[in-house]
């Protein structure tokens, strides 16, 4: 049994399902964007989905992209964005990029994360990738030290131009 631990809590990891978000599960995702400090600043909601449904059908319709939800207990209580890149380098080789991880803030340090990312990461071998890679704002330390634990290394710089 694969237990997580949190304040002394222990939970049964086996409860977790992760699964191919639907469009029922958009305002879930939605709350889980906005329940970070961050994504409170980039996110907007104003009580509708309704700006979120045109790329939500865009990213679901697209077999190199999939939005991945866990579930507890028939709640969301993670999510993440995983699209599959096609390369011409290593050989035509195929990369996975991870985005948008999220998991409830009630429910962090659970291990509900590491679940939710072991799985994407399973989800690229099928997929035959070669390399899976992801990007976090520097300023989350804590962050960038649940990717560490999970084998991810600083191998490159970041470097983004707002448009």
């Amino acid at each position: 049994m694969l237990l997580g631990i949190l304040s002394g809590v222990i939970m049964d990891l086996t409860l977790l399902t992760h699964r191919l978000a639907s469009i029922e599960d958009l305002n879930a995702i939605v709350e889980l964007l906005l329940d970070d400090e961050l994504g409170r600043k980039r996110e907007d909601k104003s009580g509708s989905v309704q700006n979120y449904i045109p790329p939500f059908e865009k990213i679901t319709a697209d077999p190199s992209q999939e939005l991945i939800v866990t579930e507890l207990h028939n709640e969301i209580v993670a999510t993440l964005h995983l699209t599959f890149i096609q390369y011409l380098t290593y050989q035509g080789g195929k990369r996975a990029q991870i985005e948008a991880v999220r998991v409830k803030s009630s429910y962090r340090g659970q291990g509900i994360g590491v679940s939710i990312m072991r799985y994407a990461i399973e989800r690229a071998r099928i997929q035959h990738v070669h390399l899976v890679q992801l990007t976090t704002d520097k300023s989350r330390s804590k962050t960038v030290e649940f990717y560490r634990s999970l084998g991810f290394t600083d191998s490159h710089i970041g470097m983004k131009l707002p448009l």
